[in-house]
């Protein structure tokens, strides 16, 4: 058995040994507005329900390990003391992934990662709308338990609205555990999906990925890609360079060939879907952008 004295390993380690140990972990999608109005999206994984008379949650976006800054969510609720909390599902955790992504400060993550802003009827900051549950909070307290990098701050907030969809709600009017198909937080690059068990998510770049707007309107607007499928894409420092589309389009093999000059976009979509599924991103990228120089039917 190993045995740890938490002064004598540094905090990056302990962080880790937290993570892996206290897992799974739900996770809280926080939006939030600064003083300007300017919209932030975040995912945090120290999160739970504390409550429900009144009902409270609380998250704690912590001081970041490597250089001791705070996050913009602190900062905006620090300012507004108000915030939507999103329920994640397993559809929508590669842009949820992609919206963690350390962009600067006035980048709307519901945009970079494609998600849709729904007006909330109580609070400022918008809510995710692909999301199966959203509540509209009021902070009541925010608590540091810490200076240096690594200290938690305490975000308590209740809830003063809520939305859930139809969709997920069972018989009797509950959420169905099977149909809101929620992820939880593990260590490393690792999730878990409520009714299934665990999978992975490579981290956003810390290059900064892309970002789902940039991608190409005929991808963006898919009716075969996922959202998850455009979260990957869009986790991406830059689109293939035209010499490495051009020799793919040279070496590819038969049926690749045939999905470049005369397959539908569906045929296309789908296999870049297959590859994507397979974690193939690259591969997926050539080919979406080698088939996009021929016109395609549907």
């Amino acid at each position: 058995m190993l045995s740890v004295d938490p002064k004598e390993i540094s905090t990056k380690q302990l962080h880790g040994y937290l993570l892996g140990a206290v897992a799974p972990r739900p996770i809280c999608f926080a939006s939030t507005v600064d003083a300007s109005g300017r919209v932030n999206l975040a995912p945090y994984s120290f999160f739970n329900v504390f409550g429900s008379n009144p009902p409270i949650m609380i998250f704690s976006p912590a001081r970041r390990v490597r250089d001791n800054t705070t996050k913009h969510t602190l900062e905006n609720v620090l300012t507004t003391k108000e915030v939507v909390i999103n329920i994640v599902s397993y559809a929508m955790v590669q842009q949820m992934s992609l919206s963690s992504t350390e962009y600067p400060q006035g980048v709307n993550e519901f945009i970079k990662a494609g998600f849709t802003e729904a007006p909330s009827e109580v609070v400022a900051p918008p809510r995710v709308a692909e999301a199966p549950v959203q509540f509209e909070c009021k902070v009541t307290e925010v608590i540091a338990t810490g200076t240096d990098g690594g200290a938690g701050n305490l975000i308590l907030a209740e809830v003063v609205r809520l939305h859930v969809k139809e969709a997920i709600l069972d018989d009797a009017g509950g959420i169905d555990p099977q149909k809101i198909d929620t992820v939880a937080r593990m260590g490393g690059n690792w999730y878990s999906r409520a009714k299934e068990g665990m999978f992975e998510v490579p981290k956003p770049l810390s290059t900064l990925g892309i970002g789902v707007d940039a991608l190409p309107e005929t991808i963006r607007t898919s009716a075969y890609l996922t959202g998850n499928d455009l979260g990957m894409l869009g986790n991406v420092e830059a689109l293939p360079a035209a010499q490495a589309i051009s020799t793919f389009k040279e070496t590819a093999s038969e049926s690749y060939q045939y999905l470049i000059t005369s397959g539908t976009n569906k045929e296309v979509h789908e296999e870049a879907q297959r590859l994507l599924g397979d974690g193939k991103v690259s591969e997926a990228w050539l080919l979406l952008m080698a088939a996009m120089k021929t016109n395609h039917s549907e």
